[in-house]
């Protein structure tokens, strides 16, 4: 029988991190991933040489998850971009002020909205985020934004800075935190795309002794005895001491048996998905060399060329995603629409795009995150799945006011540190267990 001490169902972020802790503390780790790729959402496509991850992605310097791959040793070559930003407005493209002097020749904003933007910036970048209480991202902005426009360029730039199009359920204080994160360290774009980060993060698990088994399909895990029992549609059984579902929350759900009667139905029913359209382009040059960072600010548009601080192809092709957020009040979406409306913004964007592409990646559906802090939003999940003894959750959707992937490799670590110190209580009790008893022979 194949016997671990801790099963990992999902080889993603959240998976890789928590396979990378345990493995350093001497645990027996088996990864279990259902596809033929380990990395989940962050892996990067190779197109004849053009690396390709699926949508923008970019990694918070002051972040949890940079520093978590810290702690763990990991580097990662790769830069920050500029800072440089156009805003999408009425179908122009205008400068966004980034420091005094752009606010200052700013012809997007009036006499007035210039004064309230440099209170704005100024307010965020002081702002105790522990004082603000649990309301909407709206409800702030409306009460501390008086200038319309400008709370539309703040608008823009919390959906860039979270993904997310959701203002009115939002949580202010954790999108006000990534906003700082955002002002205070930047981004960091990777040489080689996501893919060479899962590379890295697996390379230290394995090394720790972790092991990965690709077109594991799971069905369905038996979590109430001591020994989880965990059941692939292949016929393949796996047991161990402790299981972390790296998955959806309505995965997670339909692989626990009894599941009703444990938080994961709550944190499934409270879970509001978020999903994007994603425009991924290689192109030989940019038309318009000066739009390199651009945000709608009337409508939730996002365009960046990674290629400004990353190395994503040997030849010198610029690799640029241009994203739209979808509202999750509305359940359904038109792939076809929406691709049109992105190359139509390209042409407004990058006049004469089409001339330069070499490879094209369009993903209408793409999964941002599972679930977000929204006001909906009743119970922080995991990382322990209570009245269940053993059984742990993680995953973009189980952040503790962490967002994306920060939320990912943080819910990891944290599953992976509550299974250290359960475990570590037990042989401290078994120890002194079999101390007591010799005393007594």
């Amino acid at each position: 029988m194949n016997i671990f001490d801790v099963i990992i169902i999902g080889g993603g972020l959240a998976g890789l991190t928590a396979s990378t802790y345990l493995a350093r503390e001497g645990k027996k780790v088996l990864v279990l991933e259902k596809s033929d790729l380990i990395g989940g959402r962050a892996i990067t496509t190779n197109k004849n040489g053009i690396l390709m991850n699926l949508g923008a992605h970019a990694l918070y310097r002051g972040g949890e998850a940079m520093t978590i791959l810290n702690e763990l040793g990991i580097s990662l070559d790769g830069g920050i971009p500029s800072t440089g930003a156009h805003g999408l407005w009425k179908n122009q493209v205008f400068t966004i002020p980034t420091d005094l002097r752009s606010v200052l020749s700013s012809s997007l904003l009036s006499v007035t909205g210039k004064i309230t933007f440099i209170r704005l910036m100024m307010k965020l970048r002081m702002l105790d985020i522990h004082t603000i209480p649990a309301i909407s991202l709206s409800e702030w902005a409306e009460k501390e934004i008086t200038d319309p426009l400008v709370r539309h360029i703040f608008y823009a730039l919390c959906r860039t800075t979270t993904y997310t199009y959701a203002p009115k359920v939002q949580l202010a204080r954790p999108v006000l935190k990534q906003i700082q994160l955002s002002l205070k360290d930047g981004v960091f774009y990777v040489d080689g795309g996501w893919g060479s980060l899962v590379t890295k993060l697996r390379k230290k698990a394995e090394e720790a002794g972790a092991a990965f088994l690709h077109h594991q399909n799971v069905i369905e895990v038996d979590p109430y005895a001591q020994m989880k029992r965990v059941s692939c549609s292949n016929g393949e059984l796996f047991v161990a001491s402790s299981v972390i579902l790296a998955v959806s929350p309505s995965e997670a759900y339909k692989l626990i048996k009894g599941a009703e009667a444990t938080p994961l139905h709550d944190w499934k029913e409270q879970a509001r998905p978020i999903t994007a359209a994603c425009l991924d382009l290689g192109l030989k040059s940019l038309p318009q060399p000066k739009h390199q960072f651009v945000l709608g600010l009337d409508q939730p548009l996002f365009f960046t060329n990674q290629s400004r601080a990353a190395k994503l192809s040997e030849d010198g092709t610029v690799v640029v995603s241009l994203i739209k957020y979808h509202d999750p009040a509305v359940l359904s979406c038109e792939p076809e629409a929406d691709r049109k409306h992105l190359e139509h913004m390209m042409n407004l964007i990058q006049p004469g795009w089409q001339k330069e592409v070499r490879e094209k990646q369009y993903l209408p559906k793409m999964t941002v995150v599972h679930d977000f802090p929204h006001i909906g939003r009743l119970i922080k999940p995991g990382p322990a799945i209570e009245q269940v003894e053993g059984l742990y959750a993680a995953g973009d959707w189980a952040g503790h006011d962490e967002l994306l992937a920060d939320a990912a490799a943080a819910s990891g670590k944290r599953a992976a540190m509550h299974i250290i110190k359960s475990h570590d209580s037990k042989e401290r009790l078994m120890d002194l267990g079999d101390r007591t008893t010799l005393s007594n022979v």
